[in-house]
């Protein structure tokens, strides 16, 4: 290695001197290009690296917010649902005590279509005291016969929520929530006027309609089996 530097050093002194001027220049040039391309490859990590932090540093207010909906029925709800049936109840019969039939009839009327699901066409209601082909009350029209009575289509009819009734209790042995439905069963005592409590067996399912508003799809009641 040495040897050759030497030899490179003895050529160049030994060349003219006007071929050492041209040498010396050009190397000067080639000096020049390869600093600047060491520089640059030094800033170039910089860059790089700034470039990335800018990235990740981005405002987090530019991310879209994403909606949510969630139609989900909750207890509360259910248990609203079911005190807002029980005083409907107690309404209509203190209606009928003060201001009459009409009175009753048009608060049942509008009672039906608040707290019952009508109006999606067909809603399960086995009332407590139906016999026979009229058991059952999947219209608006038999339901409200039931309540208040006065349909000759429904003759056995004497209106169940006119007898006086003053208080309402409910007591559930559970609640099945899923989705938009919820089921209850328990037991629900009803007291008169005169202090009599009566007591039935009863299963709801409820609904949220359009209007986000719980509804009664299903209405299932009974008196309590007495064995013999």
């Amino acid at each position: 290695m040495w040897l050759d530097v030497m030899e490179n050093v003895i050529s160049f002194f030994i060349l003219p001197l006007n071929m050492q001027t041209d040498l010396i220049k050009q190397l000067q040039v080639n000096l020049s290009v390869t600093t600047a391309t060491i520089a640059l490859l030094v800033t170039a990590p910089s860059m790089a690296h700034g470039q990335v932090n800018r990235t990740i540093t981005k405002p987090a207010s530019s991310t879209p917010k994403t909606s949510v909906v969630n139609i989900s029925i909750t207890e509360a709800e259910v248990l609203a649902a079911q005190k807002a049936w029980g005083q409907a109840l107690v309404n209509i019969s203190t209606t009928y005590d003060e201001k009459g039939m009409a009175a009753a009839k048009k608060l049942a009327d509008d009672i039906i279509d608040t707290l019952y699901a009508y109006q999606s066409g067909l809603v399960l209601f086995k009332p407590t005291l139906t016999t026979g082909d009229q058991t059952f009350r999947t219209t608006h029209k038999g339901a409200l016969s039931y309540f208040v009575g006065g349909d000759s289509s429904f003759p056995k009819d004497t209106g169940f929520a006119l007898n006086g009734w003053r208080k309402v209790e409910i007591r559930n042995a559970g609640i099945f929530i899923v989705g938009n439905t919820a089921t209850t069963m328990g037991n629900v005592s009803i007291t008169d006027k005169t202090g009599k409590v009566t007591t039935v067996d009863k299963t709801w399912q409820f609904i949220r309609g359009g209007d986000g508003k719980l509804r009664i799809i299903l209405h299932h009641s009974s008196l309590p089996y007495s064995p013999k």
